[in-house]
């Protein structure tokens, strides 16, 4: 128990030391951030060619692994997938404004379908305690997803880029959070 404990301390402390690379990389976080929030259509069409790079790489890597499957019936499985996967990721790169449009929908579906399922478990754990915020989160997700589907396919020239530009200010703050709470 007390190497553990010491091991903590140790990995504190070597933590502590680099307390300002956590602040610095957090400043850099929200100025990316204050850049997307500048052009969303730039940081829209950024995130699309990222998951476009994702996917191709993911489907060359299951390309490579259908050739080491045993059986007919595998590899033919990994070869469809992977060809799947490289054909999307190079759609991706091809016609990034439509494949931003087929992303913005599939989040709008999935911030629905999350919510109602969030906000339905949660409303069956009632007498428990903190059920009224699982239904509130919930509501809000599926909220998220309808307004985002009713603006469908219009604001899929600026919703991922939203989303990106939101998520770098949020990780930039915790940075710094982080970096001021490991100073002290």
């Amino acid at each position: 128990m007390t190497l553990q404990g010491d091991a903590l301390k140790d990995a504190i402390g070597q933590t502590r030391a680099k307390w300002g690379w956590f602040v610095g990389l957090g400043v850099l976080l929200l100025i990316l951030g204050g850049i997307a929030f500048g052009n969303l259509f730039i940081a829209t069409v950024a995130s699309v060619y990222v998951v476009g790079w994702l996917m191709l790489m993911a489907g060359v890597i299951e390309i490579m692994h259908a050739f080491g499957v045993k059986t007919w019936n595998r590899f033919f499985f990994w070869l469809l997938s992977g060809l799947l996967y490289a054909v999307a990721g190079f759609f991706a790169f091809y016609n990034p404004l439509l494949a931003s449009a087929v992303l913005t929908f599939l989040l709008a579906v999935a911030l629905l379908a999350s919510g109602v399922l969030r906000a339905w478990v949660g409303y069956k754990h009632r007498p428990e305690k903190g059920w009224g915020w699982l239904v509130a989160a919930g509501i809000i997700s599926a909220l998220a997803g309808l307004v985002i589907a009713m603006g469908w396919p219009v604001n899929s020239v600026w919703v991922l880029g939203l989303f990106l530009a939101v998520d770098l200010i949020f990780q930039g703050w915790a940075f710094i959070a982080v970096g001021l709470a490991l100073k002290k």
